[in-house]
């Protein structure tokens, strides 16, 4: 681990903080950009609705939520990557910002608009939803495919941080970087996107195709801003991850595999006239 790495155990912004006292979007955004600490990673699991982020909110050590478009898409019924409209993406959000009263940071998945000034214009309205940070991504359409030029998506960026600045809202963006899944030999110019992420007012870049721990490794130090990865069961394992620096860990739609996978256990449980799942009695 780095040195800085120690350094940044100590304390920070959201130390003392309790739920339940926070009064305003600025004061969310900035708790929320706090607790991407490298070495200690905010542990994010992701959620798509009212009733999950509540759950998901109340659950012990839990400080901050984050969604999945993937999972809010499918819930809609609609196929990600900017399936949901425009308003459709912000009652989404508004409902899950409003369930709880801890940070949330909404995956605005490419901004929803063709150009910069609309991203600025979208995500001053997700401001005024309530949101405290964003993930922006910089593919054209999937993670797989081709990556938006980076003049263009450093402006978008660029865009989002402007709206930030005119709300007077410290948001914490989390900028995609997905040109490691197209084309992973590209190293260098994928950590160039990064970069200049962070210079165009990205708080954390959230990198995709980094499956082992060199990459890992190789990312948070060629990174000059906290990391932000993604993980399932065949991923780094957790405590790795926070020994190598990363500063974020979210699991996207794994999240909604989980809990759909144990409704559909129950179900053929209870198809079959078995016994009652323990957890047909959980208060929520």
């Amino acid at each position: 681990m780095r040195p800085e790495h120690t350094a940044s155990r100590q304390t920070h912004p959201a130390a003392g903080w309790q739920a339940g006292t926070m009064t305003s979007s600025a004061q969310k955004a900035a708790i929320l950009t706090s607790l991407h600490i490298p070495g200690q990673p905010l542990i994010v699991t992701n959620v798509w609705d009212a009733v999950t982020a509540r759950i998901v909110g109340g659950a012990r050590g839990v400080r901050a939520l984050a969604s999945a478009s993937h999972a809010v898409s499918f819930a809609h019924g609609v196929p990600d990557n900017e399936g949901l409209t425009l308003e459709q993406a912000l009652a989404a959000a508004s409902l899950i910002i409003d369930a709880v009263d801890i940070p949330v940071s909404i995956d605005f998945e490419k901004g929803y608009a063709p150009d910069a000034a609309g991203v600025k214009q979208n995500v001053a309205r997700l401001i005024e939803a309530g949101a405290a940070g964003l993930n922006i991504e910089d593919s054209l359409e999937s993670a797989s495919g081709p990556v938006r030029p980076l003049e263009e998506a450093v402006a978008r960026v660029a865009a989002a941080r402007a709206a930030a600045d005119d709300a007077g809202v410290p948001l914490a963006i989390n900028a995609r970087v997905d040109a490691l899944v197209s084309t992973p030999r590209d190293w260098a110019g994928a950590m160039d996107r990064a970069n200049s992420y962070l210079d165009a007012g990205a708080t954390s870049i959230f990198v995709l195709g980094l499956p082992t721990e060199g990459l890992v490794e190789r990312a948070v130090r060629d990174i000059h801003g906290p990391v932000s990865v993604i993980s399932n069961p065949t991923s780094v394992p957790l405590r790795r991850l926070a020994d190598l620096g990363v500063a974020r860990v979210s699991f996207g739609p794994g999240v909604m595999g989980l809990t759909l996978a144990h409704l559909q256990r129950a179900a053929v449980t209870l198809t079959a006239l078995g016994d009652y799942p323990e957890e047909l009695g959980f208060s929520y």
